[in-house]
């Protein structure tokens, strides 16, 4: 039994650590379903995230995923402006193997048992199909298809805010936001990728396209006229900015070391390894680093945009708002000599605090 005691004070303890709220973990052998839900914070409103179906190696690492996860949603939620908490849920398993209908209506019953606290939507590993599923049991998920009132795809959204923040960036480098002339290495051409490459082409800037989907990379390459590139040759090139648009931790000891990139921005979350490490080094080596949560929020715009029954007109000012938003971070980076990251982090966790006063007010 000891062995089972010190697992649950692990968990509690990973809690703590991150400042979450509470952890649900959902098991209904009768769909296969395993599922993760972790709170982290719901000061500003109830928690937003997506839900991914990963086959991860360990429940360890499934945990691990899905408290950076929900941790990293909050402070996008907050610094974006929204009324939205942080939380995230990964279910273990095969995506293209182990789904059905079953599973992901046993799982809409156990966010709907969380009463609001917690709202999904789709995310690696899940379609707006399986969002329809969770829909059947629970009115608390957001990107379902446009047919049954939602706000359908919210890629275009996530990749004009990534567009929005390479434009700031580029501002604070070059001292002009125009991006003609400019070349960008877009890793990852999935939803999110391809639409930014468009947004890049529309602007003549020369675009170099990475994918482990050969046929894709291909698709995409012919079809903006970007330069496909081999996935071990990108950190090499001789470009003005690097967007990783894929899996996180691309930005670690392996690869900083080779880049020659002016500026960092792209929709991956946690692009960094290590938050503190990697920033640090990004600021003296001179990289100007977009913090993904910021440049990245359009999708949760959209999102928000579904739940408060604005229009498309709306949703895309806020998605706007990402260009100031990503400008203060970059000044306050300057003025006090820290990571972007770090002051992102800053700027999302005083808002908190100073809702948390209104909130404890009455």
């Amino acid at each position: 039994m000891s062995g089972h005691s010190s697992v649950i004070t692990s968990v509690l303890d990973q809690l703590g650590a991150l400042g979450h709220k509470k952890v649900v973990f959902c098991n209904d052998p009768d769909t296969g379903l395993k599922a993760i839900i972790a709170i982290h914070d719901t000061t500003l409103g109830p928690a937003l995230g997506g839900t991914r179906m990963y086959n991860y190696q360990s429940e360890a690492e499934a945990l691990d995923d899905v408290l950076r996860l929900s941790r990293g949603m909050t402070y996008k939620a907050s610094i974006t402006g929204l009324n939205l908490g942080g939380g995230t849920a990964v279910i273990i398993g095969d995506s293209r193997k182990g789904k059905s209908e079953a599973m992901m209506r046993s799982y809409g019953r156990y966010i709907k048992n969380l009463n609001g606290e917690f709202i999904t939507a789709e995310d690696v590993g899940t379609t707006t199909k399986d969002m329809e599923y969770i829909r059947m049991e629970t009115t608390h998920v957001t990107g379902v298809p446009e047919s049954i009132g939602g706000a359908g795809d919210p890629s275009p959204y996530s990749a004009k805010g990534v567009y929005l923040g390479i434009k700031a960036c580029v501002k604070e480098v070059f001292g002009t936001d125009m991006l003609a002339g400019r070349s960008v290495v877009v890793q990852g051409i999935g939803h999110v990728g391809e639409h930014l490459v468009g947004l890049l082409r529309s602007e003549n800037v020369e675009v170099f396209i990475s994918d482990i989907n050969e046929e894709r990379l291909q698709y995409v390459a012919r079809k903006y006229k970007a330069k496909p590139i081999e996935a071990d040759k990108i950190f090499g090139i001789d470009a003005d900015i690097y967007a990783p648009c894929a899996l996180g931790a691309t930005v670690n000891d392996r690869t900083i070391p080779k880049m020659k990139f002016a500026i960092i921005a792209g929709s991956a979350n946690n692009q960094l390894a290590d938050e503190q490490v990697h920033g640090k080094i990004l600021l003296e080596k001179n990289i100007l680093f977009a913090p993904d949560y910021l440049i990245n929020a359009g999708g949760l715009i959209n999102c928000y945009s579904e739940l408060t029954g604005y229009g498309r007109k709306r949703t895309m000012q806020l998605t706007e708002n990402i260009y100031e938003a990503t400008r203060n971070v970059i000044q306050m980076s300057k003025k006090e000599n820290i990571p972007t990251i770090l002051a992102a982090n800053r700027i999302a966790e005083q808002r908190i605090v100073n809702i948390k006063k209104i909130k404890s007010s009455f």
